[in-house]
């Protein structure tokens, strides 16, 4: 069973949680440690001969050491590159908290010293007309990883996006900072020292900006201390 299971959400949609589960995948794995990952739900899936795929589940699967079907990584796979909530209904399923905790409760049962759970988009993106992602991460009653991205207005979203963690009653357990371009935003030291200061989690890593994907050489900017200390 999974020893440690965390929740992997964003202060908005595309600014890296699945880069950042990915190396913290594999920061895990040169520490010697077991691991799996699952994306409950994803949409932007493609059509493949294999069915329907979805580019981050891959990157999970790739980066996690244990081996396990897609349709384990990714059990909701959906077409349309839009909000879950309306491409389940545009695919004509419905998706519930309820469902997608029993199928990362199902990955739990892995044997495995570190899981996580990637959210889609941010802390409440929705799920159906009742319930957003988050209820997902308070039924698994998990710890919470933030991924910030250094860009203009990262300070508001990531302090708004830590209140509400918080206020649904789970801690976060660090936050990562990444780069989405090459050019870095305006006082970003004075930014990131910032988010340092108020934020209430430990920064897990500092990632920086890259021009060719290096997964390896990103684990060097990850500290997983705070997460597997405790």
């Amino acid at each position: 069973m999974a020893k440690r299971t965390f929740f992997v959400t964003g202060t908005d949609t595309g600014v890296g949680k699945t880069l950042v589960s990915a190396v913290l995948l594999r920061a895990a794995a040169k520490a010697g440690l077991r691991t799996v990952a699952i994306k409950p739900v994803a949409s932007g899936c493609e059509v493949t001969p294999e069915g329907l795929r979805n580019e981050d589940a891959l990157a999970l699967q790739a980066a996690m050491t244990e081996a396990l079907p897609y349709d384990q990584i990714n059990p909701v796979a959906l077409e349309p590159a839009i909000a879950p909530h309306i491409a389940a209904v545009q695919a004509g399923r419905q998706v519930t908290a309820q469902r997608l905790v029993g199928l990362c409760r199902g990955m739990q049962m892995r044997p495995a010293d570190v899981m996580l759970v990637e959210g889609a988009g941010g802390w409440r993106v929705p799920l159906n007309d009742r319930e957003t992602y988050s209820r997902v991460a308070q039924e698994l009653n998990t710890p919470v990883i933030m991924v910030v991205p250094l860009q203009l207005g990262c300070i508001n979203h990531a302090l708004l996006t830590a209140e509400a963690i918080r206020a649904d009653g789970l801690p976060v357990a660090g936050w990562v900072a990444n780069r989405l371009a090459p050019e870095p935003m305006p006082v970003e030291a004075e930014n990131l020292a910032y988010l340092r200061q108020h934020l209430p989690a430990p920064m897990l890593g500092d990632l920086p900006w890259q021009e060719t994907l290096d997964i390896e050489a990103l684990t060097n900017c990850i500290d997983l201390k705070p997460l597997i200390d405790n």
